[in-house]
């Protein structure tokens, strides 16, 4: 399972441990993800997605999954959330 939010693409970044002495090593720096079930109004249905902290926030704060899925740039989403995105799309238009 790779560590990258399916909603925004957020991955691992790397960087350095500085020590008291000023030694560096390098180290990773891991996106807070979470396993969390989501659900779309317009397919009445829960999605489970493997989304980081600031992704939840965002999806609350644009007020839900499906609002959230309009405004996001498809290069950003998961093969997952892409098919989910078209799904909604698909039953907003009908």
């Amino acid at each position: 399972m790779s560590r990258v939010c399916e909603l925004t693409g957020k991955g691992p970044m790397s960087g350095n441990n500085v020590s008291h002495a000023n030694n560096k090593s390098r180290r990773r720096f891991l996106p807070n993800l979470n396993d969390v079930s989501l659900i779309s109004d317009a397919l009445g249905q829960s999605f489970s997605l493997r989304i980081s902290a600031a992704a939840l926030r965002s999806v609350d704060h644009r007020g839900g999954l499906d609002a959230f899925l309009a405004k996001a740039k498809d290069v950003e989403l998961s093969a997952k959330a892409l098919k989910i995105k078209k799904n909604i799309a698909k039953s907003q238009a009908a």
